[in-house]
């Protein structure tokens, strides 16, 4: 159950140290709470686990909206990541308000201007095609976009949020909104030490009569990372992203497909990404669908191709899952996939580390999701 305070009074007073709200002003506290037992069958090993956030990322976050009239509201959103399983922070265990921390104006007539780290247009526009909502744990998709791999280790990817990043998103206009993002350069030490480039990401998407189309063009410039193992910093280079979304509803059943292509730029002579031949291209195809079965039960599908290109270097996946909903905030799930690494490949869901490359992983999970 979502709590929403007004003026000075409970959670507004105890967590923000309470100044002052007018009467046309609102603090929400939200969460997540998601936990799920996997099976997990990675190149001939075979382990069960415990873990957190399967159907979506366990959570719990701050948002506010402030009325200054004439259509214009000031908001903000804190955001942290947490393991349900042993109560720490999830992903980056060196920053608090991993998932969302950002601030700023919305105009009824011109739209939005925000400051901070935020979720960026090309996850954006991918999001509404991916029928596992590209979960950080259980989503093929994110695993196909996340997995380190040698080949390409020096073409970044997009992690989904962008730090220090100012982004403008215009009012939706006839069913269709455009956005566009920039982003100062950040320093990381998880999941390892890396300073990326500053980054810029435009997009555009149209909804509406059951059908939705997006496009995302990304470029983020070059940087570099600390890698164990390696004799210097690996340059990461200078990166083009290009994404393609596209549904369509059909009755209960919602039709998905998305593409995306990354395009680094070539290395210079006799630097560690030519020796090491670390800057491949990538491609990610998906289709899929949802099937909303009855009012409390959704199925999802996907297909996945993984490619990096002049490489052997390839996966194929596919994944099921079902959703089944006992109240209006609590549900149970179910998730099944495979995948069939060729080559030098080492794709496998998140978090799981893959040392023996061309294997074949197979998964299953049975988790339960509360939201409040």
């Amino acid at each position: 159950m979502r709590a929403r305070v007004h003026g000075v009074c409970g959670i507004a007073l105890a967590l923000a140290a309470g100044s002052a709200a007018a009467a046309d002003s609102s603090v929400t506290l939200y969460g997540v709470a998601d936990t799920y037992l996997q099976y997990l069958g990675n190149g001939g090993t075979q382990t069960f686990a415990m873990k957190s956030g399967g159907s979506t990322g366990s959570l719990f976050g701050l948002k506010g909206v402030e009325d200054l009239g004439g259509g214009l509201t000031a908001q903000f959103t804190v955001e942290s990541g947490f393991n349900i399983n042993n109560g720490g922070l999830f992903a980056d265990t060196s920053t608090l308000f991993y998932r969302q921390s950002w601030v700023g104006l919305k105009d009824e007539r011109y739209g939005s201007l925000t400051f901070g780290r935020q979720y960026d247009t090309s996850f954006r526009v991918a999001y509404p095609t991916d029928p596992f909502k590209v979960d950080e744990t259980l989503s093929p998709f994110a695993a196909f976009v996340l997995t380190p791999d040698r080949n390409a280790l020096s073409t970044q990817y997009d992690g989904a949020r962008l730090s220090n990043s100012v982004l403008y998103q215009t009012p939706k206009l006839y069913g269709v909104q455009a956005y566009a993002m920039y982003a100062f350069s950040a320093t990381v030490t998880q999941p390892v030490p890396a300073t990326t480039g500053n980054v810029l990401n435009v997009g555009i998407n149209y909804s509406g009569a059951g059908l939705y189309a997006g496009f995302a063009y990304m470029y983020q410039h070059p940087g570099e990372e600390t890698i164990t193992g390696l004799p210097g910093p690996l340059t990461l280079l200078g990166t083009e992203h290009f994404v393609g979304a596209l549904a369509y509803r059909i009755g209960i059943v919602n039709l998905m497909a998305n593409y995306s292509y990354q395009r680094a730029n070539d290395p210079a002579p006799h630097t560690l990404a030519a020796v090491l031949g670390t800057a491949h291209s990538l491609s990610i195809a998906e289709v899929g669908a949802t099937i909303q079965a009855t009012s409390v039960d959704e199925i999802q599908l996907a297909a996945l191709y993984r490619n990096v290109r002049g490489a052997h270097d390839n996966t194929p996946g596919f994944q099921i899952g079902a959703d089944h909903w006992i109240s209006k905030r609590t549900s149970f799930y179910v998730r099944a996939g495979y995948f069939k690494n060729n080559g030098s490949a080492t794709v496998s869901w998140p978090g799981v580390s893959v040392t023996q490359a061309g294997t074949k992983q197979y998964m299953a999970a049975l988790g339960m999701t509360h939201r409040f």
